[in-house]
């Protein structure tokens, strides 16, 4: 089998696109579409997202220090590809796209109503790193979509149908595979098997 040696560049794929909304005080909110996100922290709830500094939504998140990251759907990703092209300093993409502002409860952009999940972030810091900045943000609160709640009040939102994003190209995730911590739990098992084996054997070998 052969390799191939490049130079180095950004080939981390899969990744998660979404929609972060914001706006400022008094204007129509904006969409960007983002596929450099991800969680950095879990105490306290942190995430980063990546955005370039000519975009029309960079100077509305720099100045208010606010997001909502929306999580995408496969019935959302025309939306989401729409709204990583088109800019907001001429588009009013929740218009365009029929999406619907959500108020969010501890920050004042809006999230967007038809995602499964929105996550209000106040920005912490802003690291300065080339042909994008990071927003380093801590996730105030999670609003969630009641569709993918079961009766026991757990939410499934894998069930949501989600997309990620690899090298240009749009995927619905596809089939489950394993749950954390499986490796460990099927090793166990394994190992119980052949303990019980080794019991049996040395039994008939009495």
């Amino acid at each position: 089998m052969g390799k191939q040696s490049w130079r180095g560049g950004n080939m981390l794929y899969p990744v998660p696109a979404v929609m972060v909304s914001c706006a400022r005080p008094g204007e129509k909110p904006n969409i960007i579409t983002v596929a450099w996100a991800g969680t950095v922290c879990s105490a306290p709830a942190m995430l980063s997202i990546s955005v370039r500094k000519e975009r029309y939504s960079y100077d509305i998140i720099k100045e208010t220090g606010e997001f909502v990251v929306n999580l995408v759907t496969k019935d959302l990703v025309f939306a989401t590809d729409y709204c990583g092209v088109k800019s907001g300093r001429d588009t009013d993409k929740f218009q365009e796209m029929k999406l619907t502002p959500l108020p969010s409860q501890h920050i004042s952009a809006p999230g967007i109503a038809e995602s499964p999940l929105n996550l209000e972030c106040k920005v912490k810091q802003v690291v300065e790193l080339g042909s994008h900045d990071m927003f380093i943000a801590e996730i105030l609160g999670v609003t969630v979509d009641d569709r993918y709640m079961d009766e026991k009040g757990t939410f499934h939102l894998n069930d949501a149908k989600l997309i990620s994003y690899s090298h240009g190209t749009y995927f619905e995730l596809g089939e489950k595979i394993g749950t954390f911590g499986y490796s460990v739990r099927k090793d166990s098992k394994n190992k119980s098997k052949r303990s019980d084996t080794a019991k049996h054997t040395r039994r008939k070998a009495k």
